[in-house]
């Protein structure tokens, strides 16, 4: 695959000045105004380091747009590049604007070396400040390529266009910027309260970073929730520029260890080190300052760096041998508030995001570019701070997101590294769910085929229509309809709305239908409206369901999920009241332990017995043979979600203290003699899976590591895949939703244990589910709002696709529509004149 070179600066062209923030007001003063005041002491005036020939030339002087209010005087703590930004934009945006900038820095202390802007942060800048994206401009180092290291192979993706340049050069360019403009910039000073401030400034931007003392002090206020993970890194460089984004593993006899590096200027690059907390002590890091750590990161990745050596923040501005250990657990903040009075959070103050997508910086100038803006635009500050935090709001949290997943990623690195070398660097690419297939298709096409062809892919086939073989059954495709409630059901008997239901999605393409949860006795069943499988009568209705789907979508399979709803019974139909109970005729509910689902809402369940116990094994038992009968293809038994037997395995619903309760094993017994009971009638040749929620999302419940062992004892009994869901155990959960959000569960399963998994939750988009199979991180992905939206999804998204094989055949009667049908004319001549 051709490399694409590292270039020193962008290409010499001067971009076109659009119409933005630049408008609203005209440069301001070129006097500088920096005072490098020594800690403690005020007054002492001294101009900025020199640092070579000016970054930015003087804007003409042009008259001010006559203002309707009076001038801000703004107070900005903290000099990092979002504080500077901010300043300069509101002093461009009105010269009259008193603006101070206070930093316990110097102007020439910093931490980290280099920065990574993406080009809509870059559109940004152009747009409100032209000189300083063209300051920008002239220092960015620029590549396209990533190169995973993985066991000594390194695969190369292109078409990725970084720009980065150092964080040092990044700071002297917003001083001149600020000096050019009057604002005042008071270095080694720390800045009074922000109380203080409040009462003599109109406002205080607190841009203090991830400790900010702003943010501590007024707690009550903006709610902070500051989460410290599993990893340790430390910020290096190395002196000479990798030609790519290197991601690079070493698997050392203390654990795995990963690089991050990228140069940021044409003979430098930045060089992180990351590792899990237990590797880092184990490899008796946490006892070494920085240049011990250092030169043991230089050994460790030799290969990387060429055998050249690597310096740290210290060393390379001067300090003493023995300063401390700068190994960092990364920390995610979080704020329910972003202002109080006038006084607002700008940047690592407000909202953190893991280093790993790259977003701290990009972050914070993006929030002084939204903060100007609205405080030029709305009436009021008051206005202003709440337009600011309302539009910045989502588009932090969706980027918070994303460094979740590729921050939790890296943390369980070690359960990947014995994928293949194109699916695991497939993986890692793909990690923050940012990147997709389709668009890393787009990127670099053959890095793309590559994968797919090693993944198993037929010519032309996307991965989501690749078969899977599960015992003697063959899924022509890897999607699959979701279990869903329909509450839809008389006496148990799943009637015309079941087969029509049912049998549509069938017809609309997926590999595997599913079931709702068909419970095993009429006390078991979650609410008047839900199906059963306890009577013969019933077991005749589900086999006209599934002869309708194998005579008239012969290759579809249609399997049964069984499950007992626990003390989460008897109660209404969702859409008249979930989990409240019925107004009468409530019947009594069965559970692990006595605990209502809700309480003083919810019955309280009896506590099963030995005898109860037996009966539940049999009834699941008679269930099981009912299903074989009525010509399901798979069965899937449900220990999630709450519900009987998940009841059993989290220790928030399970306090009994017999062999069924306690440690997981004890826990995990009665699931488990259900299970054999089902399996021993169960046709051999027929796939069995168990559903089972890997988290409860709430404290003191079942772990990720817990679901781990709840699916390695499952698949030594003879379990065929995990269904992976999450959470519904307990009424004060709280998830963490967002897209594929439960996924990661089912990755660290499937990459643990070897074993097939299917994965569920917020999978909404053909590209969600490409991207999830050729990264390894589900076998078989389960939808089931897009099937209510859309029950020929499967079909469409082959039609989407320009699919056409046997992965998604179209129902002979439906052939007539495999193409998408026009909706107007789209090809009109463009008009060439305009007549008056």
């Amino acid at each position: 695959m051709p490399r694409r070179p590292c270039r020193g600066s962008a290409p010499d062209t001067a971009p076109q000045t659009p119409a933005g923030l630049e408008a609203a007001g005209p440069a301001g003063s070129a006097r500088p105004a920096i005072e490098d005041t020594a800690e403690g002491r005020t007054g002492s005036t001294t101009p900025a380091p020199a640092v070579g020939p000016p970054a930015i030339a003087p804007e003409p002087n042009t008259v001010p747009a006559p203002r309707s209010r009076p001038a801000l005087r703004v107070a900005v703590i903290g000099g990092g590049p979002g504080g500077l930004y901010a300043a300069a934009l509101l002093k461009r945006l009105d010269p009259a604007r008193e603006i101070t900038v206070w930093e316990r820095n110097g102007p020439d202390d910093t931490f980290g070396f280099g920065v990574v802007l993406s080009d809509e942060t870059l559109g940004g800048i152009e747009h409100a400040d032209p000189a300083v994206y063209r300051a920008l401009q002239d220092e960015f180092v620029r590549w396209d390529d990533i190169d995973i290291v993985h066991r000594g192979r390194t695969l190369t993706s292109g078409g990725h266009g970084f720009a980065a340049l150092g964080r040092r050069r990044l700071l002297e360019i917003l001083h001149e910027r600020c000096a050019s403009l009057g604002v005042r910039l008071r270095f080694r000073t720390p800045a009074p309260p922000a109380a203080e401030l409040a009462e003599s400034y109109d406002l205080v931007i607190a841009a203090d970073g991830v400790h900010s003392l702003t943010r501590e002090a007024h707690a009550d206020a903006f709610a902070p929730r500051v989460t410290t993970h599993r990893c340790r890194y430390i910020w290096l460089a190395a002196d000479f520029a990798f030609d790519a984004f290197r991601f690079e593993i070493a698997e050392t006899e203390h654990g795995p260890m990963q690089l991050h590096g990228y140069p940021y200027a044409p003979n430098a690059s930045t060089v992180i080190v990351e590792m899990r907390e237990e590797v880092w002590r184990a490899a008796g890091l946490d006892a070494c300052d920085e240049r011990q750590s250092t030169d043991q990161c230089a050994k460790i990745f030799a290969d990387a760096l060429g055998g050249r050596p690597l310096r740290g923040n210290a060393v390379s501005s001067g300090g003493p041998p023995g300063f401390p250990s700068p190994w960092i657990a990364f920390r995610t903040v979080v704020n329910d508030r972003w202002s109080h009075g006038n006084t607002v959070l700008l940047g690592d103050a407000a909202h953190t995001a893991h280093f790993s997508i790259g977003s701290g910086t990009k972050l914070a100038v993006e929030d002084a570019l939204a903060l100007a803006a609205c405080i030029e635009e709305q009436p009021s500050l008051d206005k202003a701070l709440a337009a600011y935090e309302t539009e910045r709001r989502p588009v932090v949290e969706s980027t918070q997101r994303a460094a979740a997943a590729s921050l939790r990623w890296f943390e369980e690195l070690g359960t990947c590294l014995d994928q293949p070398p194109l699916q695991f660097a497939f993986n890692l690419l793909t990690r923050s769910r940012r990147v997709t297939h389709d668009n890393l298709r787009l990127r670099d096409p053959a890095f793309t085929d590559l994968v797919e062809r090693d993944f198993g892919c037929p010519p032309g086939t996307p991965p989501m229509f690749t078969p899977l073989r599960l015992r003697g059954l063959t899924l022509r495709n890897r999607v699959v309809v979701s279990p869903m409630d329909m509450y839809s059901a008389a006496d148990g008997i799943p009637g015309d709305f079941h087969l029509v239901h049912l049998g549509a999605r069938a017809l609309g393409g997926a590999g595997l239908v599913m079931t709702e949860m068909v419970c095993v006795s009429a006390e078991g069943r979650i609410t008047p409206g839900c199906t059963g499988i306890y009577t013969a009568e019933q077991g005749a209705a589900w086999r006209r369901v599934t002869d309708f789907v194998h005579h008239n979508s012969p290759g579809t399979a249609i399997g049964v999920q069984l499950g007992h709803s626990g003390r989460k019974g008897s109660t209404k139909l969702m859409w008249e009241g979930i989990d409240q109970p019925l107004d009468q005729g409530n019947w009594p509910l069965t559970a692990a332990s006595a605990l209502p689902y809700r309480s003083g809402v919810n019955q309280v369940p009896h506590a099963l017995d030995r005898a109860g116990l037996n009966d539940i094994r049999d009834q699941f038992a008679a269930a099981t043979q009912r299903a074989a009968r009525s010509g399901f293809d798979l069965l899937e038994l449900h220990c999630a979600h709450g519900y009987l037997l998940s009841g059993f395995l989290s220790p928030l619903t399970n306090h009994r203290t017999d062999s069924y309760g306690g440690s997981l094993d004890n826990r995990l017994r009665f699931p488990l003699e259900v299970f054999d009971a089902m399996r021993g009638i169960w046709p051999d040749d027929r796939p069995m899976t168990v559903r089972i929620s890997a988290t409860d999302w709430a404290q003191g419940g079942t772990t990720a590591e817990d679901a781990v062992e709840i699916a390695r004892a499952f698949a030594a009994h003879g379990a065929d895949a995990i269904d992976v869901s999450t959470g519904q155990v307990v009424a004060d959960e709280q998830p963490e939703y967002g897209r594929s959000y439960q996924t990661p569960y089912a990755d660290r399963i499937r990459n643990t244990l070897g074993i097939p998994v299917i994965t569920v939750g917020a999978i909404s988009s053909w590209d969600d589910v490409n991207s999830l199979l050729l990264a390894g991180r589900a076998d078989l992905c389960a939808l089931a709002r897009p099937h209510l939206y859309d029950p020929h999804w499967t079909l469409h998204a082959a039609a989407e696709q320009d699919y056409a094989g046997p992965g998604a055949p179209w129902p002979l009667p439906y052939g007539a529509g495999s193409r998408k049908p026009p909706t107007g004319r789209t090809d009109a001549p463009k008009p060439r004149l305009t007549l008056k």
